[in-house]
C-alpha cells in the first residue's frame, strides 16, 4: 500500500521559490560533477521505506497548506562529514501541484496515508473544465466539487 510524506518547505513562499530552490541545486550537482538528480537530505530516515517506494511522493508544505508533490524515486542512507547517519530523500524534479490542503507546522517529516494526500489540481480540473481556479475552491469548501 502506498504511503506518502509530508514535510515543511521552510524559506520558501510559493511553488515558483521550490521550482527555483530546485533548478539552483541541480544545476550545483551538474558543476560538481554529482548526478543530475534532487535530493533532499534529512536527519531521520523513514521505517516504512518500502511503502514509501510503492508510488509515494513526498508533499511540500508551503505557508501554511500542502501545495505541490514530488515523486519518490529512492531513499538512501548516508553519512555526514560529522559522522551522523542521514538520509537522502531522491526526487523526481517535477512538482505536481495539488489541492491546497492546510497543515499546521510541525519539525521533520510525518507519513501520509494516501486516503489523506490531496489529489492533483489536474483530477480538479478533469472534473470541473473551465471553471476558474477561485470559482472551484469555493465550489471544495461548500462541498459541491
Amino acid at each position: 500500500m502506498t504511503l506518502h510524506l509530508q514535510k515543511l518547505c521552510v524559506g520558501c513562499d510559493s511553488p515558483e521559490d521550490l521550482r527555483q530552490w530546485i533548478d539552483e541545486r541541480m544545476a550545483e550537482r551538474r558543476r560538481r560533477g554529482a548526478p543530475a538528480e534532487q535530493v533532499h537530505t534529512t536527519r531521520m530516515a523513514p521505517k516504512r521505506a518500502v511503502e514509501l517506494l510503492d508510488g509515494g511522493s513526498l508533499y511540500w508544505v508551503i505557508k501554511g497548506a500542502i501545495l505541490v508533490r514530488q515523486p519518490l524515486v529512492d531513499l538512501r542512507p548516508v553519512r555526514g562529514a560529522d559522522g551522523i547517519e542521514r538520509c537522502e530523500l531522491v526526487l523526481t524534479p517535477d512538482l505536481v501541484a495539488v489541492r491546497p490542503t492546510p497543515r499546521r507546522a510541525f519539525q521533520g517529516w510525518r507519513y501520509l496515508p494516501s486516503g489523506d494526500a490531496p489529489p492533483d489540481l489536474a483530477d480538479d480540473e478533469r472534473s470541473a473544465p473551465g471553471l476558474p481556479a477561485h470559482l472551484a475552491a469555493e465550489l471544495r469548501t461548500l462541498g459541491l466539487l
